[in-house]
């Protein structure tokens, strides 16, 4: 035992502890000095200190007493860990961290020493604000891609991105890596990142593993439509549900599922009918899967959802519907405008969300904010309102041949020039008709269809991206909207393209929507769809393009975006009567929604 003064209470060093410079390690063991610079103690004993340095009383005589008692025990000594001492392989401490006293470390056989490993360092380049460091490879970790080898991979991904082909070395569901500066540190095997694809990285899938493929349009109905019927809004529903579940060949025990939008009691009067809780009720269904609701993506969005839905084994035959009684609610003055109370009269109404910015300046509807887009096309593209005429009049050439179509008359183009104003650059004729009606398609597993009375129409691929700025009036591009996204990704879960279209059904609430939806999807380059429908040659029942054959919302009535689909079955089945697209239509478009709404399906008759 060494002799030492007991130490005074209350007085020693309490910081951390460094190693001093190579001098001072004459016993073997080496100096460490205080932090502050006041103190030194020996690390082995009171007595080898460097010299002319006080020793720190409390530290120095404690340590070595320990270390003595110990190596007369012949137990190893435990580490002691001083209290501002920091975790071994910390990178992120701005101090180097310290040691504590180590016992002597006896040598090791040198064929011991052959067979330890060391803990390799690979150098990292810094590179988009990331700094160089060395990335530690632990003990149990996997290796790291070889060098050569991740080389070899960048430059693929390089190549390869923003091309529609997918990269050499892409696996359905796999992520590509970021850049660097949002790697971690340590190298390790990359890991999928749970986060959303990047739009750049573009690839088309071949395989049938696309969920919307286990799924098929087996039926449609429609009710009665027209012009303020005054019939009880579920008795429409009824009638289209029934008649879809019968065109399907199933009975209503059969059905497991139901969708709608915009579910029940939502937005003014006559805007939606029954939710699905009425209509449950109604038909006595067992269901498996349900879904309602207006934040989808367009009104075509609960239709996605039953092919999901399906796809996933939830359900096997969904019954999707949508009602609508507008017509008989404005006429009866039920339907209250944007601004109105429930009641009516506009009392306490106070303006909230989108209405808050836009309604103090007049565009209190969507007739006016999407006008804004026309507007915006047509200074950017040349676009005229006598090529936007184009659509009006071939909706109402179709509709001619439609029986259950609203207008019938032939309309001319000085008819369409000559007609009022609603808010420019649309008139009369470029608004959808407000109608009374009830459409309804049943949507099922595609294995399950097989030997019912006529083809299953496949789903092929479904849109529904949302990329830009959820807004009517923010968008970044304003001469188009959210069908830009959703087109998009229609057509890079296919290998099919725009030329295979035999049919386009798209959603024409505004004439500048349906133009709108063509360039989305690719019928014509951007800025181009005033020229495509020119002279209404490439969109007639004849043309490139044949475009709502039924006569769509503009002539046909507002059945909001299911009418579209309801025709396309129609067509691709063979049945559309008068107005049948000649050549045996096999591939169609549907399409739905403006503004920051937008859904679209791609249906194949196998």
């Amino acid at each position: 035992m060494h002799d030492a003064p007991p130490p005074r209470r209350g007085v020693g060093c309490r910081r951390g502890w460094r190693r001093s410079k190579p001098h001072a390690a004459r016993s073997g063991w080496g100096v460490t000095a205080c932090v502050r610079g006041q103190h030194a103690r020996a690390a082995r004993t009171p007595q080898a200190r460097c010299a002319g340095a006080p020793r720190c009383r409390v530290r120095g005589w404690y340590d070595a007493q320990r270390r003595v008692d110990s190596a007369a025990s012949g137990l190893p000594r435990p580490a002691a860990r001083h209290r501002a001492q920091r975790a071994l392989l910390d990178g992120r401490r701005a101090r180097r961290a310290a040691l504590p006293a180590l016992p002597r470390v006896p040598p090791l056989d040198p064929s011991a020493v052959a067979d330890l490993r060391g803990v390799p360092f690979a150098r990292s380049r810094g590179g988009g604000g990331e700094r160089a460091r060395a990335r530690r490879e632990l003990h149990g970790e996997p290796p790291a891609l070889d060098p050569g080898l991740r080389a070899a991979v960048r430059g693929r991904a390089r190549r390869d991105r923003g091309a529609a082909e997918p990269a050499a070395h892409d696996q359905p569901g796999a992520l590509r890596a970021r850049g660097r500066a949002h790697r971690h540190a340590g190298a390790r095997v990359l890991r999928g990142a749970r986060r959303r694809v990047d739009p750049a990285l573009r690839a088309r899938h071949r395989d049938g593993s696309m969920s919307e493929r286990r799924a098929a349009i087996s039926g449609i109905g429609q009710s009665q439509v027209g012009r303020r019927l005054g019939r009880d809004p579920m008795e429409l529903t009824l009638d289209a549900c029934l008649d879809a579940i019968a065109d399907a060949g199933l009975d209503r025990r059969d059905i497991d599922g139901l969708a709608t939008y915009p579910g029940g009691w939502f937005g003014p009067r006559g805007f939606s009918g029954p939710g699905i809780p009425e209509l449950q009720d109604a038909l006595r269904l067992n269901l498996s899967w349900y879904a309602g609701g207006p934040e989808l993506p367009g009104q075509l969005g609960s239709v996605i959802e039953a092919i999901t839905a399906v796809g996933a084994g939830l359900a096997t035959h969904v019954l999707c519907f949508r009602t609508v009684w507008e017509s008989t609610a404005q006429g009866a003055g039920g339907r209250s405008g944007i601004g109105a109370s429930a009641g009516g009269d506009g009392a306490g109404f106070r303006a909230s969300g989108i209405l808050e910015w836009t309604l103090p300046y007049g565009a209190a509807s969507a007739a006016v904010w999407i006008a804004l887009y026309a507007q915006r096309h047509m200074h950017e593209y040349g676009t005229t309102r006598e090529q936007l005429a184009q659509i009006a009049l071939t909706a109402r050439r179709n509709a001619a041949r439609n029986p259950k179509a609203i207008y019938r008359e032939p309309l001319t183009l000085d008819d369409y020039l000559a007609a009022r104003m609603i808010s420019t650059p649309f008139c009369l004729y470029d608004c959808d008709v407000p109608a009374d009606g009830a459409t309804a398609v049943v949507v099922s597993r595609a294995d399950r269809v097989r030997d019912l009375r006529r083809p299953p129409l496949r789903v092929e691929a479904v849109g529904s991206a949302l990329r830009g700025r959820p807004s009517w009036d923010q968008f970044e591009d304003l001469t188009t909207m959210a069908m830009r996204d959703a087109g998009a990704m229609l057509w890079q879960r296919t290998d099919l393209r725009p030329r295979h279209v035999d049919v386009a059904e798209l959603y024409d609430g505004f004439s500048f929507l349906a133009l709108a939806w063509i360039e989305a999807l690719g019928f014509c380059a951007r800025g181009e769809g005033g020229a495509f429908v020119e002279g209404g040659a490439n969109i007639a029942l004849e043309g490139e393009l044949p475009l709502n054959t039924h006569g769509g919302q503009l002539s046909a009535g507002r059945l909001h975006g299911y009418g579209f689909l309801h025709e396309a079955a129609l067509q691709l089945w063979g049945e559309g009567g008068a107005r049948q697209v000649a050549g045996d239509p096999r591939v169609a478009v549907a399409a739905a929604g403006g503004g920051p709404l937008a859904g679209c399906l791609l249906l194949v008759r196998d």
